[in-house]
This record gives C-alpha cells, sequence and structure tokens, in this order.
C-alpha cells in the first residue's frame, strides 16, 4: 500500500465520533446537529425532475470533459456572476463535486521530481487539502489564520527558500470555518508571490454563494485576475452546487481557470475514471441556469444569522463572518470539553475547532474555537442558540457573573 496513507489522520467527524464516545445526550432534549457543513434546506423541485426526466441517459457511457450543454451553462453562469468569458470548450471542466477534484487536482499538478515539494494551506482548513499534499508526495505548510489578524494570510511565515519549494497553495474564500473572504489587495499579493515563485494557486469557492448582501457578492479568484489585469496563468477555481442548490447528494460542481492545466488535468481524470453521471449533468444544467432558488437559499440562512448571532454574541466571542453558513466561536473552555459537555447537557452537536487545524508555529489557531454550522432550520438554531446560551451561564464562575451584571447595570 502507499505508504503516504500512514500520515493521513482521522476525518474531523471521526475524531468527535471518538470524543463523544460514552457521552449519553440528556433525554430530555431532542438532538441538533451544528456540526456538519451539510446542507439541510429543501432541494428545489426543479432540479430533481430535470434528474428523473434524464434516466435515459444512463444507457450511454459520458464523456470526462462533460456535456456541451452543461459546460455552457458555467460558462453563462461564470459570465452572470462574475463578469468573466470563459471558453467552455478549454476552460471549464465538470467534476464530481468540488471535494473530489480538489483532492485528484494536486495529484495532477504536484512534481514529485523536485526536492521536497511544498503544499500550502490556510489553518483552520478543510482536511482534503491536507490528505491531497501527502498523497501527492508533498509536505503540507499551514498559514494560520487568526482573529487578531482578521483570519488574513501571514504570508511572511514562509521563508523565501520555502516559497521556491511551493508548488500549490489552496485558497478558501470565503473560508471554512471562519468566513474569511480574500479582497483584491490580498489577492494581488498572492499573485505576486505566485509569479515570482511559479506555484498554482487552487481557490476553493464553494461557499461563493452563501453571503448576505445581495449587492455584494464575494470576489472569486478569476474575477480578481481580471480586476488587477492578470490571465489566469497558475490559476484556478473550484466551485460546486452542493451548498449553492441544497443538492450535497448530487456531487456536481466544476474546475475553471488556466487552460494549459485543465488540459493536463482532463488527461488525468480520463484514466482517473470520474465522467459525471448524465442525469446528474442534466440536473446541473438546470441548477446553474437559476438563480431564484439560490437567492431564496440565501434568504433564509439571512434569516438564522439575524435572529441566532445575537444571542451567542451574548454569551461567545463570535461575529457574523463575511459569508459562508458557519459560527466560528471562541470557547471559554477547551473546545473538545465544550463540545462533549454541550452534548451531555443539551443534545447540540458542535465541531471542536482544533480538529479542524494542525499545530503551526506554537498554536493551533482552532483550539478554544468552535464551528457551528447554522445548516438546521430556524426554529431548531434558535433552539440550540438558547441551550448554548444556558449551557455557557450554567458553567460561569460566581465572580464571571458578577462582573457581567455589574457591566450590564
Amino acid at each position: 500500500m502507499n505508504p503516504h496513507l500512514a500520515r493521513l489522520q482521522p476525518y474531523p467527524f471521526e475524531k468527535l465520533r471518538a470524543l463523544f464516545a460514552g457521552v449519553t445526550p440528556n433525554p430530555a432534549y431532542r438532538e441538533i446537529k451544528l456540526s456538519i457543513g451539510e446542507p439541510q434546506h429543501a432541494t428545489p423541485p426543479f432540479i430533481m425532475e430535470a434528474l428523473a426526466a434524464s434516466l435515459k441517459g444512463l444507457a450511454h457511457y459520458p464523456a470526462t470533459l462533460g456535456s456541451p450543454a452543461l459546460r455552457q451553462a458555467i460558462a453563462a453562469w461564470t459570465r452572470r456572476r462574475y463578469d468573466l468569458e470563459l471558453d467552455p470548450e478549454t476552460e471549464i471542466l465538470p467534476v464530481n463535486g468540488s471535494r473530489e477534484a480538489l483532492f485528484s487536482f494536486a495529484q495532477a499538478a504536484i512534481d514529485d521530481s523536485r526536492p521536497a515539494p511544498l503544499v500550502v494551506s490556510p489553518n483552520p482548513f478543510y482536511q482534503i487539502y491536507e490528505g491531497a499534499a501527502y498523497l501527492a508526495g508533498a509536505e503540507p505548510r499551514f498559514l494560520n489564520t487568526l482573529p487578531e489578524n482578521g483570519f488574513a494570510f501571514d504570508l511572511d511565515a514562509l521563508t523565501p527558500e520555502e516559497w521556491a519549494r511551493v508548488q500549490l497553495f489552496y485558497v478558501c474564500s470565503p473560508a471554512n470555518p471562519t468566513g474569511k473572504v480574500l479582497n483584491l489587495e490580498d489577492w494581488k499579493s498572492l499573485f505576486a508571490l505566485s509569479e515570482q515563485y511559479g506555484f498554482i494557486i487552487a481557490s476553493d469557492e464553494c461557499y461563493s454563494e452563501i453571503y448576505f448582501d445581495e449587492a455584494h457578492p464575494p470576489l472569486g479568484a478569476l474575477q480578481a485576475a481580471k480586476l488587477l489585469g492578470r490571465g489566469m496563468e497558475r490559476l484556478v477555481m473550484f466551485s460546486s452546487l452542493s451548498k449553492r442548490s441544497n443538492v450535497p447528494g448530487l456531487r456536481s460542481g466544476f474546475v475553471a481557470g488556466d487552460r494549459e492545466l485543465l488540459q493536463r488535468y482532463l488527461l488525468y481524470r480520463t484514466y482517473h475514471g470520474c465522467a459525471m453521471a448524465p442525469p446528474v449533468q442534466a440536473a446541473a444544467v438546470a441548477a446553474w441556469n437559476d438563480e431564484a432558488h439560490v437567492r431564496d437559499n440565501r434568504r433564509q440562512y439571512r434569516e438564522k444569522f439575524a435572529a441566532v448571532t445575537p444571542l451567542l454574541t451574548a454569551v461567545l466571542e463570535t461575529g457574523m463572518p463575511d459569508a459562508g453558513f458557519y459560527l466560528w466561536a471562541r470557547t471559554p473552555v477547551p473546545d473538545t470539553d465544550f463540545a462533549r459537555d454541550l452534548l451531555a447537557a443539551y443534545n447540540v452537536v458542535v465541531l471542536p475547532g482544533s480538529f479542524l487545524a494542525r499545530a503551526s508555529g506554537g498554536v493551533n489557531p482552532g483550539a478554544h474555537f468552535v464551528r457551528i454550522a447554522l445548516v438546521a432550520g430556524l426554529a431548531d438554531c434558535l433552539e440550540a442558540a438558547g441551550h448554548i446560551s444556558r449551557f455557557i451561564q450554567s458553567h460561569q464562575k460566581p465572580e464571571t457573573k458578577n462582573q457581567e451584571q455589574g457591566t450590564q447595570k
């Protein structure tokens, strides 16, 4: 077996199961799960109808490149969303969800003939980045994103010698779990490093369509490149329908950007055997062509954040993210204790932040944080917020309570 498999850590939810082993949730409360970033809003009926109406397509082998109709629908969406003019023949590649593409792209992109390749990732991060680096024969290098620095990358954390070894830089904007959105200056700095050292930027934008101001959608990587007068060389972006259209089980997304990179990645995928099923492609065409359901999806998240955030900011150090559907909240006790004790007391499930990060620079930037996914319905999120508030108040020391009461007077 591949010896790099031994370097993979258990997935965060496996760690969560181990953490909760032996814990009996309070039977007085039903479970409210806010730990996994799985959209729970209803899948739009027209997407399911498009899927069902295309089942005859199962009689044919699909092309790895995807159907012209799907690539054209994606190109039209990127034009509406980002004002881009992408060639659907060479600059767009449909994939089975951003997760499999984020992993497999590294396998195609890393040149292991060069000494000690590095893959850079934000920290906290989506664990696929780390696994992709190890299985490609590279070493992951983590850049802490901390609240004291506005969750921005500390690009000075790597030496020039280390930057020279970087072959791939994963960006997540809007970020999981912090919700940070990179601005134009952030992209300008990162592009300058890519030009200086020649590494590829892989921009994970699967949360790009969950935001709060309809007039100000998050900036995308390819959009930033265009605004800065830069081409798409060494730049690819990954997008998905899972969060945008509430279809995580559809496993449908795309990669777009540098046509030379995508040409070589397509060759890899042809051997990989990961063509998208024709009914899934038909459903994806319908989803990318419609924005009404996406606006309604954002409305539901806005309502939840507006209702829940004030309740939690009263007891936890947290606040509205730039985008996405997570609250990243600092805990008054170790994050693993907080998650375990909250489950036992109120049957509310949140994810310890330390499970989403690695120790780097002497600190685990996820320690003493929890990720709260506002994916359940409004009533459930409000009920969970009330439980969290009562849980924290019941665990405060008497002197802390007195100090807070004195502050409020």
